[in-house]
């Protein structure tokens, strides 16, 4: 039934993608249109993204913003300042696995495209930027939608929607080389070249970036490498072909386990993973992925008033974790016990195994784009399917193991169908209507599972999602703006991977979001505000319940109710030339209105259930908030124009985090305040060529603090025992880089 299901919306798409163009050719000449060159960079993410007259809550980061900030670190990391954000890294530096959350929900539900194309993993459903090294280097710009947000393509926005462009071409030929080196080892080498535009209208550019850091926690080194290459042909003045590959390798030493509660004073940076039985530590005890994107796009226009684009992917991600195990159970490997020559059996053995991912990710996306005096007419979608393939190989063990025994090997496929069509429409000079209706339909199997190869779990969606809101100018001249916005948008969301196998017997239930936003904007000469008030009302939200599996997934469970609520204010102040003061505050509530606590009961051999009420969820902190002085000491000079000296004071705040859903303050992670200075020198050498300086210091106070963790409770002996794990972030500590462009 799903099967044909999709087949039908994939030829009801087909049949959109004949009829358009021919409708197309229909203008009326007597109107004004809204021009739309074809030029215009990221076409492929228009039909994904709002504008200033949308009524969502978003804020846009230009290339300029990304560039004064790219010293190596990850995008959760350089986006940590942007409103209701939270950022954390396993090895404590911001290279490596890193992680954001958007107003408390975590990476699994904020959607993420690159250029059009998703990017989320289909299975687990997160972002993994480690497979995506050094993407700052060529990122043009991003947009990051604050709750459900605009239709887009690939996994449910339950948080936010971040929208990366990285295909920006230039008409002159050059290039940069960029080179940043600091605390923990850390180097980063980055070199880019373009030809410019060529005869018969073609561009090549390319990107080659390494970047090697040991990280804070102990064992927790990161060699990463990347490539690309983009290319463009300018076919006539209304076509244009465009393609890049972009690959990514790493090898990170494994820091998902955290740190033990009670190693937080002796020793911050422990980390117990790979630990043999005599007190040494394996020295290979890593994570190795290569992932390589696969994209090509071709866009038209087709008059005055419509535009499109088609593109075409394949995703192929390929790696394996590798790790040292004690005590490993030969039934589990779905061996006989080992007995020896002598006559002694042995149940269990140490072992090194390697856990292998191989998938394929393919598929097509459209836009179309229409805009004439009072209307914007936006339809796209995409279809894709995920095959992906799960194995494992035993490489070593003391005994009773055979060479490369490979002990599961399980497959799974995804199908995922997405439809949308986004009206905006200025009903009058200064109200505009916004209504955006998309369908999705999911199809999801799954063959096995490494610990449950007999668990085959299938499911199939079809999910629609409505959202409507307005725009009201209150004024809208020159610098002179102010608007009220409102927008009610639906969401709905299927499960990932680990959550169908932690409920074998009772699959995990779809989630539905109600998401109320609406806020107020000014702008003046030398200042902006924002005010944004939203209700995110969750119908079965999965959350996290306090337990981890032995890579670091947390396991979800099904709430009845819940909400986040909260109000988002951001500014920014322009006092003199010199002088720039920005920041943005959150205060919200994130309440389950009732929760059932399970915890093993070690004494009876079964589990004890405590019922919680109106907790608090888990990783969703109360307060955030941060600010951004920023000086420009130079522009009192006679010759600014040849030299730029600029000084960032930031700090950030971020309140208690509770490590589950019982708010229970001895389960949670402590408020922190954090301080980084930035200073970068531009000195314009030559014409376009400059010569770029930047200095940084990370947690200038050198706050002891923690960003991340998890949690597990039991009964023993008739009392209750927590244990927590955190992920304690680097003291102070320094990252300096030097940039050449020409």
């Amino acid at each position: 039934m799903a099967q044909q299901v999709f087949k039908k919306y994939i030829a009801f798409s087909l049949a959109i993608f004949t009829a358009l163009p021919s409708k197309a050719q229909d203008s009326d000449s007597s109107e004004i249109p809204l021009k739309i060159p074809l030029a215009l960079k990221g076409i492929e993410v228009r039909s994904l993204r709002t504008d200033s007259h949308s009524p969502f809550s978003k804020i846009d980061i230009n290339k300029k913003d990304i560039a004064a900030q790219n010293l190596g670190q990850d995008l959760p990391v350089l986006l940590q300042m942007t409103p209701s954000v939270v950022s954390s890294s396993d090895a404590g530096a911001g290279i490596g696995y890193t992680a954001l959350r958007v107003r408390g929900t975590d990476g699994t539900r904020i959607n993420v495209t690159l250029n059009g194309v998703p990017v989320n993993d289909a299975e687990s459903q997160g972002t993994f930027f480690v497979n995506l090294p050094d993407l700052a280097s060529s990122t043009s710009s991003i947009q990051l939608q604050r709750g459900v947000g605009s239709s887009t393509n690939g996994a449910a926005a339950f948080g936010a929607t971040m929208s990366i462009s990285n295909m920006e071409q230039n008409d002159k030929a050059g290039g940069s080389l960029n080179i940043s080196a600091g605390s923990f080892n850390t180097q980063k080498y980055t070199i880019k070249m373009g030809t410019g535009l060529l005869e018969k209208g073609w561009k090549f550019d390319v990107r080659l970036s390494k970047i090697n850091s040991d990280g804070y926690i102990q064992r927790s080194a990161s060699d990463l490498k990347a490539a690309q290459v983009i290319g463009s042909w300018q076919i006539n003045e209304k076509s244009r072909l465009r393609f890049q590959v972009l690959t990514g390798a790493e090898k990170t030493g494994q820091a998902w386990n955290g740190v033990p509660q009670d190693s937080l004073q002796s020793n911050r940076r422990y980390n117990g993973l790979g630990e043999k039985a005599d007190g040494s530590f394996y020295n290979n005890q890593t994570d190795n992925y290569q992932q390589t994107y696969y994209q090509a796009f071709i866009d038209h226009n087709f008059n005055k008033h419509w535009t499109s684009n088609f593109g075409l992917f394949l995703t192929r991600g390929k790696g394996y974790y590798e790790e040292y195990r004690l005590g490993e159970q030969f039934k589990n490997y779905g061996l006989a016990n080992f007995t020896t020559a002598a006559g002694d059996t042995f149940t269990k053995t140490d072992m090194v195994r390697q856990l292998w991912l191989d998938n394929y990710y393919y598929g097509g996306l459209y836009g179309f784009q229409y805009a004439k005096n009072k209307t914007q007419i936006n339809i796209g979608g995409s279809v894709s399917q995920y095959s992906g393939l799960h194995y494992g190989f035993v490489k070593w063990a003391q005994y009773g193991v055979p060479a490369d025994h490979n002990w599961y090997r399980n497959d799974a496929m995804k199908n995922d169908f997405n439809q949308f069509v986004k009206v905006q429409y200025t009903i009058i000079p200064k109200l505009t209507l916004y209504a955006d209706a998309q369908v999705r339909v999911v199809s999801y199997f799954m063959n096995g599972f490494r610990k449950n190869p007999s668990l085959r779990p299938s499911s199939n969606y079809i999910f629609f999602n409505p959202k409507l809101g307005a725009n009201y100018m209150l004024q809208d001249e020159g610098n002179k703006q102010q608007r009220i916005y409102g927008s009610l948008a639906i969401a709905n969301k299927e499960p990932n991977r680990d959550d169908f196998e932690a409920a074998p017997t009772n699959l995990p239930k779809a989630e539905k979001l109600i998401n109320l936003e609406a806020g107020y904007e000014i702008t003046r000469k030398g200042w902006t505000a924002l005010a944004n008030v939203y209700l995110m009302d969750y119908k079965n939200q999965l959350v996290l319940n306090g337990q981890i599996n032995d890579v670091g997934a947390y396991t979800r469970i099904n709430v009845d109710k819940s909400y986040r609520a909260g109000l988002e204010l951001v500014a920014s102040f322009q006092s003199t030339k010199w002088l720039n003061i920005s920041g943005n505050v959150t205060f919200s509530q994130n309440k389950i209105k009732s929760f059932d606590e399970y915890i093993d009961d070690y004494d009876n051999g079964n589990q004890k259930v405590i019922n919680h009420q109106n907790t608090h969820i888990a990783f969703s902190p109360n307060l955030i908030a941060a600010a951004n002085f920023a000086f420009k000491p130079f522009l009192h000079f006679r010759y600014k124009s040849l030299q730029s000296l600029e000084l960032n004071l930031m700090s950030k705040y971020v309140g208690r985090q509770y490590l589950d859903n019982t708010s229970d303050k001895a389960r949670s992670i402590s408020d922190y305040t954090l301080f980084d200075i930035r200073t970068r020198y531009i000195l314009n050498i030559k014409g376009n060529s400059d010569l770029v300086f930047t200095f940084a210091v990370y947690n200038a106070l050198n706050r002891s603090y923690e960003n991340n963790g998890y949690n597990y409770s039991y009964i023993s002996g008739g009392t209750t025992n927590v244990s927590n794990y955190y992920y304690p972030q680097a003291g102070r500590y320094f990252l300096a880089g030097i940039g050449f462009t020409f």
